[in-house]
């Protein structure tokens, strides 16, 4: 599994808004690649902000 799918599985089953840290805490990932991770599924609009710095999968 890539980093951006890893991401995005740790978001859906927290099901609460969690921060880059926590994301990276819970999946094992170095904070940079969930940076990156989370750039690209902010592009792809897959994931929104419901405030700063915290993140959720898009509904």
């Amino acid at each position: 599994m890539d980093a951006k799918a890893i991401v995005l599985e740790v978001l859906k089953k927290e099901g609460e808004p969690m921060s880059a840290g926590q994301i990276a805490e819970k999946s094992g990932l170095d904070r940079k690649e969930v940076d990156k991770a989370m750039n690209a599924l902010k592009a792809e609009e897959q994931i929104v902000s419901p405030k700063r710095c915290y993140w959720t999968p898009k509904p």
